[in-house]
């Protein structure tokens, strides 16, 4: 799937976000909010992302994270709302797959976590779900408490 023309107010942008522009992102489209230390050492592990910008401002991203050979993840995509519905996902999405079709190891493993009906979008891009075979599960570490 080649990436989707953009509206002319939009340029792609392969680069890491900021700490700010990705905590600002991800909080702002919904998806969990970060700690500035969580941040600063999971974009340290990007292995490549993409920002959309409107008139010098990041709008939309995703990060493809993972070990650099066998295992991959898609992750934080993420739109603002006032530009939600205007394709920016999927350019997001086409990029990554742009990268993973001419970058990634043959036998490399890409996996992701679909919200809510997030899975049609990357049903698109050839993402199958998993179920029965497999089924996906997390955990979210918590806060420490102080030691004595």
């Amino acid at each position: 799937m080649s990436p989707m023309p953009l509206d002319a107010a939009y340029t792609v942008l392969l680069a890491t976000p900021s700490l700010d522009t990705y905590r600002h992102l991800r909080s702002a489209s919904g998806l969990s909010a970060k700690t500035e230390e969580a941040a600063l050492r999971g974009l340290a592990g990007s292995l490549f992302a993409v920002q959309i910008q409107h008139q010098g401002e990041t709008v939309a991203m995703g990060r493809l994270i993972g070990d650099g050979g066998c295992f991959y993840q898609v992750t934080d995509i993420a739109v603002l709302p006032a530009h939600q519905g205007r394709g920016l996902g999927k350019r997001v999405m086409a990029e990554i797959m742009k990268h993973i079709e001419t970058e990634l190891p043959e036998s490399a493993y890409v996996s992701l976590i679909a919200d809510g009906q997030a899975h049609e979008l990357y049903a698109q891009f050839g993402f199958k779900l998993t179920a029965p075979r497999s089924v996906g599960m997390a955990m979210r570490v918590g806060p420490r408490q102080a030691s004595a």
